[in-house]
């Protein structure tokens, strides 16, 4: 909050005390832009903090929603605090500006950082410890709030440190450089610094230039208001933040290194960011299973991701299935399953990610646990959006496969959503079907029912089933490693707009683990799971939460 500054009478001295108005090296005018100058830099470096703990957290957290709710509503809040805070400062302005500048740039320099190390080493611990990157991320959002709210009041004492004038006047021009300073920040995260740098060295290179612009402007304009212990406490408390941040940025890779092998094991073998999102491969060598992680999710096992696909694949493929679309699968191996059927003539993959059907295309290993199914002249790769590409009014396809990520992951809601679902309908061809992984049923039945709520209010008629007893080291296309997490099994829903029996194809090849008998059984399992009444998933409207 800034505290407005009623008109001095007559002879009063001013609100800074006996120091008057400041001494500076340079014009007034100079001066005054200098500082609106350090108010951009500032204002900038303080939103790339915001939306670093907002995209780390998505990425180590999961639900973009909640995340971005939690580090708003707790930073604008805390920011609150810290202009209330800052007015005891005021009369020592600019020795307070640089302390909370040199602070704020430690803090959020350093932030991604520790997010990423407690995520790395304290996830897979249980307990408590499984929830320490939320626990830290509303102390970063409250500390960082706290020192950018102390900087609006400061500044402006500083501002009329170089020339008084009317209040409205001098809110006006700081906030008009902090707007803008927001703007370039806000671009140059998403598309410089993310790309280029990365999380961890983007957080640590705007950590370093906040210390820079903040203690110039001290030491360089305001250095007469500090004493001369003051000015070498303020200066040494610079070079030390600057120098961590420079150690830091030196030992990013090693670091980063040692919290991957953290998560995913000492048998990483490709670990690369493709501009959709992570994707790491570990094992498939020596004998060791392979596993693929897509934003820190295992999304396939080696050890018996064969059980996953082949659930989610053969009961589609009971009936016609000339045609088949599989939505998602960029990884081939739902793709691998369909071309067991000598009679389909055309599979169209449609995934967003270009990196991971490249890796399933070169990648020794998981070519090899896919079949080389993208060499296939029968398939063919389309990279987009698949909720776009169905809204381009596809021809209609014998069987639809959704092959996407969980739908408690608020990024997938929409591909989870009537609206996609009712897309999906008109790409069907008379008799076709569709099925739609669904997640785990016995952790998240809510979610698992929510979506055949919402397959059945596109006008699908929908018939449930789930597999079970999985192995801890499965494949969880929808969690993170760890297998004390692991939920036991997974959910699908089998959907036709005339309703098509749940089973297997008669003259089709024969699944290694799905029989008739254990998708009967299992699809009578999870009707005891039922919760009625749910309400369907909309656009407008997501329904899915953890």
């Amino acid at each position: 909050m800034i505290e407005p500054h009623a008109p001095a009478p007559p002879g009063a001295p001013p609100p800074w005390g006996v120091q008057g108005q400041a001494r500076l090296p340079v014009r007034p005018g100079t001066g005054r832009f200098l500082v609106l100058a350090g108010v951009f830099v500032c204002a900038a470096c303080g939103l790339v903090y915001e939306l670093e703990l907002v995209a780390l957290a998505s990425y180590l957290v999961g639900d973009s929603v909640t995340q971005a709710s939690v580090v708003l509503s707790v930073m604008v809040f805390a920011m609150g605090v810290g202009s209330l805070v800052a007015k005891r400062l005021r009369p020592r302005a600019a020795a307070g500006f640089g302390a909370v500048e040199a602070a704020l740039a430690l803090v959020g320099g350093c932030s991604a950082m520790a997010l990423y190390a407690v995520f790395a080493w304290t996830g897979g611990w249980g307990g408590v410890w499984a929830s320490g990157s939320r626990y830290l991320l509303a102390a970063f959002s409250l500390a960082i709030g706290l020192l950018i709210g102390a900087e609006v009041p400061l500044l402006m004492e500083l501002i009329q440190r170089i020339r008084r004038q009317d209040p409205g006047g001098a809110v006006a021009d700081l906030f008009a450089a902090d707007y803008v300073g927001a703007l370039v920040g806000g671009l140059a995260f998403p598309f410089l610094l993310l790309p280029q740098l990365g999380q961890l060295t983007g957080a640590l290179l705007t950590g370093a230039v906040n210390a820079l612009a903040g203690g110039a402007l001290v030491l360089g304009l305001f250095r007469q208001d500090l004493s001369r212990r003051g000015r070498w406490l303020l200066l040494i408390a610079n070079v030390v933040v600057l120098g961590l941040l420079a150690a830091a940025a030196l030992l990013v890779d090693d670091f980063e290194h040692a919290a991957r092998q953290a998560v995913y094991g000492r048998d990483v073998r490709v670990a690369l960011r493709t501009g959709v999102q992570e994707v790491v491969l570990t094992g498939g060598t020596h004998g060791h299973p392979l596993g693929l992680f897509l934003d820190g999710r295992l999304r396939a096992g080696g050890r018996d991701e064969h059980r996953y696909h082949e659930a989610l694949v053969h009961p589609a493929m009971n009936g016609r299935h000339a045609r088949v679309l599989v939505l998602g699968g960029g990884d081939g191996l739902a793709v691998r399953e369909v071309l067991r059927y000598p009679d389909v003539r055309r599979v169209d993959v449609v995934d967003r990610d270009t990196g991971v059907v490249g890796l399933a295309r070169r990648d020794p290993a998981l070519s090899a646990l896919n079949g080389h199914a993208f060499d296939d002249p029968r398939v063919h790769v389309f990279t987009a959006d698949a909720f776009c590409w169905l809204r381009g009014d596809p021809s209609p396809y014998d069987v639809v496969i959704s092959d996407l990520p969980d739908p408690g992951i608020t990024a997938s809601a929409k591909l989870y959503s009537q609206e996609f679902y009712g897309l999906t309908r008109r790409a069907l061809a008379d008799g076709g079907r569709l099925v739609v992984h669904a997640g785990p049923v016995s952790s998240r039945p809510r979610v698992f029912w929510t979506v055949e709520a919402t397959v059945r209010a596109a006008g699908l008629r929908a018939d449930p089933y789930r597999v079970g007893d999985r192995d801890s080291g499965s494949a969880r296309p929808d969690r993170t490693a760890g297998a004390s997490r692991a939920p036991r099994d997974w959910g699908f829903v089998l959907a036709s707009a005339r309703g098509a029996p749940l089973g297997l194809a008669p003259r089709g090849p024969a699944p290694h683990s799905l029989t008739l008998r254990s998708l009967a059984a299992d699809a009578r399992a999870v009707w005891l799971t039922r919760i009625p009444g749910l309400a369907p998933s909309t656009l407008v409207h997501p329904r899915y939460s953890r």
